[in-house]
């Protein structure tokens, strides 16, 4: 007959902790964690008083306990993570394979689990990874080499997401799904998802997450101008297990028109590493002199306080280019690195940002991240239909 787990190993699991983490946070020996979990020696007082605690995490936002559990799948920096966190949930697993992304996700979170790095290794056995109420994933678009079904049923070759995805990262994505089956998802992704390869790329990941795994489905590109002074556009795809009545479309965003004065420094007050040199300076109004008389709009930004940047690139530490401070009297500068994370929405009075990477990886990290204050309101919107969907299996569950 097997053994009765211990009131410690269910309060360990619960916390998300892992029989190492506990050694190594409380100071004891494995041997001895090991024997608390087998129910052979009686935990210390105080480390079941801190494992109940973790089993109970607040929301980081709010104050509130655990109302479900989560995964942030290429989490990259967190942003996902911030605001589903913010309503309540506990993420239970990451992964992100960047060694330097994981270094500010983890400088940012305190965490009670390891992330994790290539995640194929994870759906190739989805068991490895917690039960989880939501999935949140940024997955990386890759390019899909699709043929048609009909061709496929023509050769006798297998159709659906196993075939028309494979390869991809979506496709590991979809695998975890279709094993842990969340009661909701968030995926995000660039605006141009919506018309790679014609608009064919789309629409296989909408039939594999609506036709084949069976979830209600919803789509909407949302700028990220509303909330933070750039403009930023991402689409965002929401999809529920059962029918609920949200409705991501119908959502009304906010009218603000915030501006690039909310998140600088005074000119002043940055170090003068971030001006640029006098030979990249010349090189870039050089460059953009040549594409205007050509008729092209390429070259560089240059704003000041009362203006709304472009969107905020992976390749800024290059040149800056895109978003170009003015300087009375001097060549114009980059952004800080914390400007860059104010204008992500990472870093707002009230939450500092540790970024603990050098300029270039920390520019990197924000220019793929999302903008946190739009996943804050898509989280706050999904919060009663979610709450109503978990309780909905919970009484379906009891009465199995």
């Amino acid at each position: 007959m097997p053994q009765q787990p211990s009131q410690f190993s269910h309060l360990r699991k619960t916390a998300g902790l892992g029989i190492d983490e506990i050694a190594n946070e409380f100071g004891f020996s494995r041997s001895t964690v090991y024997r608390w979990e087998r129910g052979e020696a009686e935990p210390r007082k105080v480390v079941m008083q801190s494992l109940s605690v973790l089993a109970k995490f607040p929301g980081a936002e709010k104050g509130e306990q655990i109302s479900f559990n989560f995964i942030d799948l290429f989490a990259g920096i967190g942003g996902l993570r911030i605001g589903f966190q913010g309503i309540g949930g506990h993420c239970v697993f990451t992964s992100e394979w960047d060694k330097f992304a994981q270094k500010t996700y983890q400088a940012n979170f305190r965490d009670n689990h390891p992330v994790a790095g290539d995640i194929r290794e994870y759906s190739d056995d989805p068991d490895r990874i917690p039960e989880h109420d939501l999935l949140l994933a940024g997955f990386p678009c890759q390019p899909f080499s699709i043929a048609g079904v009909s061709k496929k049923n023509a050769l006798g070759r297998p159709h659906g997401f196993l075939c028309d995805t494979q390869g991809t990262l979506f496709f590991d994505t979809a695998k975890i799904i279709a094993h842990h089956e969340p009661a909701a998802f968030v995926l995000e992704n660039v605006k141009n998802l919506e018309r790679h390869d014609r608009g064919q790329t789309f629409r296989t990941i909408m039939n594999v997450l609506e036709n084949e795994l069976g979830y209600k489905v919803q789509s909407r590109v949302i700028n990220a101008r509303h909330w933070v002074p750039q403009k930023r556009e991402r689409i965002f795809i929401v999809g529920f297990k059962n029918p609920t009545a949200f409705n991501l479309n119908s959502l009304e965003l906010p009218d603000t028109n915030p501006t690039l004065g909310s998140v600088l420094d005074c000119n002043e007050d940055v170090d003068p590493k971030y001006t640029l040199t006098p030979r990249l300076w010349e090189y870039l109004q050089a460059y953009r002199a040549k594409h205007e008389a050509k008729g092209n709009g390429f070259g560089f930004g240059l704003c000041g306080p009362d203006d709304v940047a472009r969107t905020l690139s992976a390749r800024y530490y290059k040149d800056g280019s895109e978003i170009l401070i003015a300087q009375e009297g001097n060549r114009p500068r980059r952004l800080t690195p914390q400007e860059c994370g104010r204008l992500m929405g990472f870093e707002r009075e009230g939450r500092k940002w540790q970024i603990p990477v050098s300029d270039t990886q920390a520019y990197r990290q924000f220019g793929n991240a999302v903008v946190v204050p739009v996943v804050e309101f898509i989280a706050n919107a999904m919060k009663p239909h979610l709450m109503s969907a978990l309780a909905q299996e919970s009484v379906e569950t009891r009465a199995a």
